[in-house]
């Protein structure tokens, strides 16, 4: 399997915070550098995407404060991501980023190496985004991505102003919506409890 689909729901709507992940950098509004991938070549495509499912936010992040943002596979509703085509060694290095890991470890080589194992889900460990899902497909390509393993369990939590922001600049760039289109989806999200 060389390209997948990683389909975005959070800040990594936004392409200028998603760099972060592949060439390294440090988001504004943000408390982490990340290293970036090993290859920080640009995705191949980059396309707004709708996949069956349901945002939520929860926990508390490291990075903004406040809740991050979880794809819930059961929910019944539609989430609006980002789908941007990488390599599967791409796709290994920001999950390993995204569960606090190094790029380029055993676990980002060996999650590359699962990718075309994983059916519907499949959990590396305990962390907070540490199981990856399957999608299905679009144009050809397998699409995944990433949140919670037990996402039923977490208490919505209300995601800070400047994480909410990024999430905000995505949506419109991904998928062109207005303000009250923003608003209104992600006031459906639990955590999420009022909008200013």
């Amino acid at each position: 399997m060389d390209r997948v689909w990683y389909v975005a729901y959070g800040s990594n709507l936004a392409l200028d915070r998603f760099t972060c992940y592949l060439a390294g950098g440090r988001p504004s509004g943000g408390a982490r550098t990340y290293p970036g991938c090993r290859d920080h070549t640009a995705p191949t495509r980059i396309e707004g995407v709708e996949v069956d499912g349901g945002l939520l936010f929860a926990g508390e992040s490291k990075v903004w404060g406040g809740g991050s943002a979880f794809f819930d596979p059961a929910a019944p509703r539609k989430v609006a991501g980002r789908a941007y085509l990488l390599t599967a060694d791409q796709f290994g290095d920001v999950a390993a980023q995204e569960m606090w890991r190094e790029p380029g470890g055993e676990f980002a080589r060996k999650l590359a190496a699962l990718l075309p194992e994983v059916v519907e889900l499949h959990t590396m460990g305990p962390g907070r985004y540490e199981t990856v899902v399957r999608l299905g497909e679009y144009d050809g390509f397998p699409m995944f991505t990433i949140t919670h393993g037990s996402v039923a369990d977490l208490e919505p939590v209300a995601p800070a102003a400047s994480y909410l922001q990024w999430i905000v600049t995505g949506l419109r760039e991904a998928h062109g919506w207005d303000d009250e289109l923003v608003r209104r989806y992600l006031l459906s999200a639990p955590g999420v409890e009022r909008w200013s």
